[in-house]
């Protein structure tokens, strides 16, 4: 099985400057046993999975958990996101952002979330996928949007 590739541009393969787009594959099911150990290392994967479930507790007060897609980026980043759910009411209490968001934004703000506590409580490890994942916000297509809930 290959890789589901997200589109998520007009022009998927080219950002508006003409360098290449961040593309985004969902991580076949013969692949996700070796997916947050690559990712996230050994000693951080599953405090870093269960802080990404925790933040989406936080944020939806109506999550009840799930299956979640494991997404890795061509620039080396990875985000997770709930799986069977087309929607989630996300609420930041932190800086007033309320919405509806798809199921792939709500994960990126979870994972998001989840790996900057981290990096603050000293996973200095972290620090290249959070800026990967950054690099990705910033060219996906619901970036306003996704900047608001993370600011």
């Amino acid at each position: 099985m290959s890789h589901e590739s997200i589109s998520l541009f007009a022009n998927p393969g080219q950002a508006f400057d003409g360098s290449a787009r961040i593309t985004a594959s969902v991580v076949p099911v013969e692949r996700r046993l070796d997916f947050l150990p690559q990712h996230f290392g050994e000693r951080a994967m599953i405090k870093f999975e269960m802080s990404v479930y925790d933040w989406m507790g936080s944020l939806c007060p109506t999550y009840r958990g799930g299956f979640w897609d494991y997404v890795e980026l061509s620039n080396g980043g990875a985000f997770l996101h709930p799986s069977g759910v087309e929607t989630f009411q996300i609420k930041v209490d932190g800086n007033g952002f309320s919405g509806t968001v798809r199921a792939e934004v709500a994960g990126i703000i979870a994972t998001a979330f989840a790996l900057n506590n981290m990096l603050w409580r000293g996973w200095d490890s972290l620090a290249e996928k959070y800026e990967q994942l950054l690099e990705f916000i910033g060219e996906h297509p619901e970036s306003a949007t996704i900047r608001r809930a993370l600011d």
